[in-house]
C-alpha cells in the first residue's frame, strides 16, 4: 500500500488491547523502524567521519572522540527517565517528541561552527535517540498482537544489525561526494517522514498519569553516567583517582536511587520487575551476552588490521558477515519464538554464539578468509537466535501497563553489557603485553557461556515448576 494512502487513517485515541488493526499496524511499524535505523546509524557513522571532523574543526583526536562519547552518554542516562515518562504521559507523545528533537539536533550538528557546539548538539541528539530507543519495544507491544510480537521484535533486531553493518559503508559513500555535514542532514527528511507517518499511525496507550520524579531522574543520571564514564576511562587507562571518584559517585547515587525507588508503586528504575524471575533472568542473560558481543566487536578489528595486516577496507568487509548473519537469523528466531518456546531458543543461540567466538581462535594467522567468515557468521547466527526471543521474554513477562519500564530496562541492559565489554576489551588488549587473541576470545566465549547458563537455568526452573511462566 503506497504511503499517500495514510491520509485515510484517522487519529483515534482508542486503546487497542491486542495490537493495531489493518494497515495502521504496518505504518506504525514502518515509522518505528525508520527512527531506530536513524538512531543506530548515528551511533556508527561517526567512527568513519571523526578524522575529517577533527581536521575541519581544528580539534585533537582526544577532543573529537567526545563527539561519539557525548552521544552515547546522553542515551545511557536518559533511557529509564524517558521510559518512565512514556508510561506517565503516553508512549506516543514521548516518541514523536524524541524524533522531532533528533531531527532538530541533527540540523544543529550540521551547522555547528566548533567542536564544542557540535558536542553539545550531539548531547541533544542523544536525548532524542534515547526517547526513541527507550520505548520502541514497548510501542511494538501495542502495535502487534501478542501472537506476532516475536516477529516484530525480530524486525527490530534485523534493523539494528543491518544499520550497524551499513553505517561505515554509508558514511564512506557520503563523504566520497560531500562533506561530513551531510551525515547529519540526511536525518532531516527521514525525521519528517517518520513524524508524518507516526502521527497518524502510532498507537495510544493508557497513561498512568504518575507524576514524573525529577529527583530520581537526576540520581539515574549520576548512577549510570558515572558508571559508563568510569568504565570508559578504565578502557583508556585513565586517571585512577578520576575513575575511583566516578565509581564512587555512581555507587552512592545508585544507593540513594534504589532506596527512593523501593518506596514507589511505579519506580523509574523498575526494581519491581526484577522480582519476576523470567524478567530478571532475561536481563542477566542480556547483560552478559552483549558484554561478550562487545569484547569481540572491539578487539577483532584491531586483530585483523594490526596483527594480520589487513587494510581498513578488508577489515570492514571481514566484520560484515556477523551483523548480516544476525540480520537474517533474528527475524526467523522471532517467528519461531511466536510458535515455539522462546526460552529454548535463547539457550541454543547463546551456545552457538559461544562456539563461534571460540572457533575464531582456531583460524590460523595465515589462513584463508573462509575460516574467519565462517566463525563470524556462526557468531551472528547464534546471537540472532538469542536476541529476539530473549527480548520477547523480557517484554511479555512484564505486565502490559509496565511496557515502558520493561523496554527501558531492555535498552539499559544492552548498553550496560556493551560498556562493560568495551572496558574489558581495552583492558585485555592493554595488559596482555601483546595481542593475545586466544585469551580475549576465551573471555568473550566465557561471557557468552554464562549467558547460556542463565538461559538454561531459567528453562530448567520453568520446566520443574520452580518459577511460574507468564509469557
Amino acid at each position: 500500500m503506497p504511503i499517500p494512502h495514510i491520509r485515510r487513517l484517522k487519529i483515534s485515541p482508542e486503546v487497542h488491547p491486542d495490537g493495531l488493526p489493518g494497515p495502521r499496524r504496518i505504518y506504525a511499524a514502518l515509522a518505528l523502524l525508520i527512527t531506530i535505523m536513524m538512531a543506530v546509524l548515528d551511533g556508527t557513522i561517526m567512527n568513519v567521519a571523526l578524522p575529517a571532523i577533527a581536521h575541519d574543526q581544528g580539534a585533537t583526536p582526544a577532543h573529537a572522540i567526545w563527539v561519539i562519547t557525548a552521544y552515547q552518554l546522553a542515551i545511557v542516562v536518559a533511557l529509564l527517565p524517558f521510559s518512565a515518562l512514556g508510561e506517565a504521559i503516553g508512549f506516543r507523545k514521548v516518541y514523536l517528541t524524541g524524533v522531532a528533537l533528533f531531527g532538530i539536533a541533527s540540523a544543529l550538528c550540521a551547522a555547528s561552527p566548533s567542536i564544542e557546539l557540535l558536542t553539545a548538539a550531539r548531547v541533544l541528539q542523544g536525548l532524542g535517540a534515547a526517547a526513541i530507543m527507550s520505548i520502541n519495544a514497548a510501542i511494538m507491544r501495542h502495535v502487534f498482537p501478542h501472537a506476532k510480537l516475536g516477529q516484530a521484535i525480530g524486525w527490530i533486531a534485523m534493523t539494528v544489525s543491518v544499520s550497524a553493518a551499513a553505517g561505515p559503508t554509508i558514511a564512506s559513500a557520503i563523504m566520497a561526494v560531500a562533506s561530513w555535514h551531510w551525515l547529519f542532514l540526511i536525518n532531516l527528511p527521514m525525521s519528517v517522514l517518520a513524524i508524518a507517518i507516526g502521527y497518524f499511525s502510532l498507537p495510544f496507550n493508557a497513561s498512568s498519569r504518575t507524576r514524573f520524579d525529577f529527583i530520581s531522574a537526576f540520581l539515574n543520571v549520576l548512577t549510570f553516567g558515572g558508571l559508563v564514564a568510569a568504565l570508559g576511562n578504565m578502557g583508556i587507562d585513565g586517571n585512577p583517582i578520576l575513575i575511583g571518584a566516578q565509581f564512587a559517585i555512581s555507587f552512592v547515587a545508585g544507593v540513594f536511587l534504589v532506596r527512593r525507588q523501593l518506596s514507589r508503586s511505579r519506580p523509574m528504575l523498575p526494581l519491581d520487575l526484577l522480582k519476576i524471575p523470567v524478567f530478571a533472568c532475561s536481563i542477566g542473560s542480556s547483560v552478559t551476552g552483549f558484554c561478550a558481543q562487545m569484547i569481540a566487536f572491539v578487539t577483532l578489528p584491531f586483530y585483523f588490521h594490526d596483527v594480520l595486516g589487513y587494510s581498513a577496507t578488508m577489515t570492514g568487509l571481514l566484520m560484515t558477515p556477523w551483523p548480516l548473519a544476525t540480520a537474517v537469523a533474528a527475524p526467523v528466531a522471532g517467528r519461531l519464538a511466536d510458535k515455539y518456546s522462546p526460552i529454548r531458543l535463547t539457550g541454543l543461540g547463546m551456545m552457538v554464539f559461544a562456539i563461534g567466538l571460540y572457533a575464531i581462535t582456531f583460524v590460523p594467522e595465515g589462513g584463508s578468509y573462509a575460516g574467519i567468515i565462517g566463525a563470524l557468521a556462526l557468531c551472528g547466527i547464534g546471537f540472532g537466535l538469542f536476541q529476539a526471543p530473549n527480548n520477547r521474554l523480557m517484554l511479555t513477562s512484564a505486565p502490559r501497563d509496565r511496557s515502558g519500564g520493561a523496554s527501558g530496562m531492555l535498552s539499559t541492559a544492552r548498553l550496560t553489557g556493551q560498556s562493560v565489554g568495551a572496558a574489558l576489551a581495552a583492558i585485555l588488549i592493554g595488559t596482555g603485553g601483546g595481542f593475545e587473541l586466544d585469551t580475549i576470545m576465551m573471555v568473550a566465549s566465557g561471557a557468552a557461556l554464562a549467558s547460556a547458563l542463565i538461559c538454561e537455568g531459567r528453562r530448567h526452573a520453568l520446566r520443574t515448576g520452580l518459577i511460574a511462566a507468564n509469557v
